[in-house]
Protein backbone atom coordinates (compact mmCIF):
# COMPACT_ATOMS: atom_id res chain seq x y z
CA UNK A 1 0.00 0.00 0.00
CA UNK A 2 1.35 3.45 -0.92
CA UNK A 3 1.17 6.04 1.13
CA UNK A 4 -1.31 8.03 -0.92
CA UNK A 5 -3.53 5.23 0.01
CA UNK A 6 -3.05 5.18 3.81
CA UNK A 7 -4.17 9.12 3.80
CA UNK A 8 -7.67 10.54 2.87
CA UNK A 9 -8.43 14.65 2.82
CA UNK A 10 -11.18 16.08 5.55
CA UNK A 11 -12.95 18.90 5.75
CA UNK A 12 -13.29 21.97 8.72
CA UNK A 13 -16.52 23.17 8.90
CA UNK A 14 -14.72 26.09 10.37
CA UNK A 15 -12.39 26.81 7.78
CA UNK A 16 -14.48 25.84 4.57
CA UNK A 17 -12.61 25.24 1.17
CA UNK A 18 -8.93 23.70 3.26
CA UNK A 19 -8.62 20.11 3.02
CA UNK A 20 -6.20 18.11 5.71
CA UNK A 21 -4.61 14.67 4.63
CA UNK A 22 -4.77 12.40 7.58
CA UNK A 23 -4.21 8.63 8.41
CA UNK A 24 -7.07 6.68 6.56
CA UNK A 25 -7.14 4.06 8.75
CA UNK A 26 -7.52 5.90 12.41
CA UNK A 27 -9.86 8.60 10.53
CA UNK A 28 -12.29 5.40 9.50
CA UNK A 29 -12.09 4.30 12.91
CA UNK A 30 -12.91 7.16 14.51
CA UNK A 31 -15.54 8.29 11.87
CA UNK A 32 -17.18 4.48 12.53
CA UNK A 33 -17.58 4.67 16.18
CA UNK A 34 -18.65 8.50 16.41
CA UNK A 35 -21.21 7.47 14.06
CA UNK A 36 -22.25 4.47 16.40
CA UNK A 37 -22.04 6.72 19.56
CA UNK A 38 -24.36 10.15 18.36
CA UNK A 39 -27.64 9.75 19.14
CA UNK A 40 -29.97 11.42 16.22
CA UNK A 41 -31.63 14.53 16.99
CA UNK A 42 -31.04 16.72 19.96
CA UNK A 43 -30.16 16.84 22.57
CA UNK A 44 -27.45 14.57 21.33
CA UNK A 45 -23.66 14.54 23.39
CA UNK A 46 -20.91 17.10 24.59
CA UNK A 47 -17.68 15.93 22.72
CA UNK A 48 -16.78 14.74 26.43
CA UNK A 49 -19.67 12.13 26.25
CA UNK A 50 -19.38 11.14 22.82
CA UNK A 51 -15.56 10.47 23.40
CA UNK A 52 -16.35 8.34 27.09
CA UNK A 53 -18.78 6.14 25.05
CA UNK A 54 -16.65 5.75 21.93
CA UNK A 55 -13.52 4.75 23.23
CA UNK A 56 -14.18 1.06 24.05
CA UNK A 57 -15.00 0.86 20.55
CA UNK A 58 -11.85 1.87 19.19
CA UNK A 59 -9.34 -0.56 17.94
CA UNK A 60 -6.33 -0.78 20.82
CA UNK A 61 -3.45 -1.39 17.77
CA UNK A 62 -4.69 1.98 16.62
CA UNK A 63 -5.70 4.00 19.65
CA UNK A 64 -3.90 2.42 21.90
CA UNK A 65 -4.87 2.63 25.33
CA UNK A 66 -7.27 5.39 23.82
CA UNK A 67 -3.85 8.01 22.76
CA UNK A 68 -4.64 11.07 20.75
CA UNK A 69 -8.49 9.72 20.62
CA UNK A 70 -9.29 13.23 21.68
CA UNK A 71 -7.99 14.65 18.72
CA UNK A 72 -9.16 12.44 16.22
CA UNK A 73 -12.74 12.66 17.71
CA UNK A 74 -12.45 16.53 16.60
CA UNK A 75 -10.90 16.22 13.45
CA UNK A 76 -13.34 13.75 12.68
CA UNK A 77 -16.50 15.69 13.97
CA UNK A 78 -15.29 18.97 12.16
CA UNK A 79 -15.62 16.99 9.21
CA UNK A 80 -18.67 15.35 9.41
CA UNK A 81 -20.03 18.47 10.29
CA UNK A 82 -18.55 19.82 6.95
CA UNK A 83 -20.40 17.26 5.00
CA UNK A 84 -23.99 17.97 6.76
CA UNK A 85 -23.80 14.63 8.56
CA UNK A 86 -23.08 16.03 12.58
CA UNK A 87 -25.01 18.90 13.81
CA UNK A 88 -23.86 21.29 16.75
CA UNK A 89 -26.35 22.50 19.20
CA UNK A 90 -26.10 25.88 19.96
CA UNK A 91 -25.13 25.37 23.39
CA UNK A 92 -23.20 25.39 26.63
CA UNK A 93 -21.32 23.01 26.46
CA UNK A 94 -21.28 22.31 23.33
CA UNK A 95 -23.71 19.05 22.13
CA UNK A 96 -23.60 17.08 18.55
CA UNK A 97 -26.01 14.79 17.31
CA UNK A 98 -26.10 13.08 13.72
CA UNK A 99 -28.54 14.49 10.88
CA UNK A 100 -30.62 11.13 9.66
Amino acid sequence: MSDTDDKIEIENINTPGRTERVNRPKYAAMRSALLQVLPKGSPGLTAAEAKAQLLPLLPDALFPGGATAGWWLKAVQLDLEAKGLVLREKTKPLRFHRTG
